[in-house]
């Protein structure tokens, strides 16, 4: 694959899609900069990726500490100067068909600091820094779910929503600067978010195969990666459809925990 980057910082490195991308671009001559909150997760991942001869350095952070992780993205640009960040880590909730105004407004609280303040946490330092030098590459981790409101998972819907109009608008307003930016938008992928599911998830994807979709659509910076396509189809139509008939379909969803 050409125009692959060699110094790379992934957040939520510790399982999932961040653990799969971290897998995918471990090679000789490649830097990756992970983070994550379980330590002998990403340990384990890190220790792969040196196998496979990467350069890692492995960071047990939380996204939603601002002042840390100012210092770790910013120490590792100027060591490193990166050229892709993957803005990865992510919690998910739903209602589990409660009534309390959705879902509670802790949980709701807790997955708009980690899944909005925690990408803003991660490219805010480092930012400024690829628009000032006219390189860099930025990947926002959205979902399928930020298509539409879904009533199983309020707080996740919207805050991945948030994401990706943040990713879509920052790619127009740094392409004069050559900052790339990106926003992936998944289907269901399986990770330890949707082990907790316990409804059929159509064209459930292994992260490894979801990991290769996400490193082409980089390399070609390709502005929305969503996939599978049957699912991007779907969710893509919800967003049009009157309200009144979006409601009805989307009452049809199972609930999610």
């Amino acid at each position: 694959m050409k125009n692959l980057p060699k110094s790379i910082l992934i957040t939520g490195a510790s399982s999932g899609i961040g653990e799969a991308l971290a897998l995918e671009y471990a090679a000789p001559g490649v830097f990756l900069a992970l983070c994550g909150r379980n330590s002998q997760r990403l340990e384990a991942v890190a220790q792969t990726c040196r196998e496979k001869g990467a350069v890692v350095d492995a960071a047990v952070l939380d996204v939603t500490a601002q002042d840390e992780m100012s210092d770790w993205v910013v120490g590792i640009d100027q060591s490193r100067c990166l050229d892709l960040v993957v803005a990865n880590a992510g919690v998910s909730g739903g209602s589990g068909g409660t009534v309390m105004a959705g879902e509670p407004m802790d949980q709701a609280r807790m997955i708009f600091n980690v899944n909005l303040m925690g990408v803003l946490n991660t490219l805010s330092p480092v930012l400024p820094r690829m628009v000032e030098r006219r390189a860099g590459q930025i990947a926002i981790i959205s979902s399928m779910a930020g298509f539409r409101g879904f009533p199983s998972a309020p707080a996740y819907s919207a805050s991945k929503g948030a994401v990706r109009f943040y990713g879509e608008a920052l790619r127009g307003s740094l392409a004069p600067y050559n900052v790339k930016v990106n926003v992936v938008c998944p289907g269901f992928v399986r990770s330890r978010m949707t082990d907790a599911n316990d409804f059929r998830m159509p064209f459930l994807m292994d992260t490894q195969k979801a990991a290769q979709i996400i490193a082409k659509g980089l390399a070609r910076n390709k502005g929305r990666i969503a996939f599978p396509f049957p699912v991007h189809c779907f969710c893509w139509f919800l967003s049009i459809l009157p309200d009144a008939l979006a409601q009805r379909l989307l009452t049809t969803l199972p609930n999610k925990k």
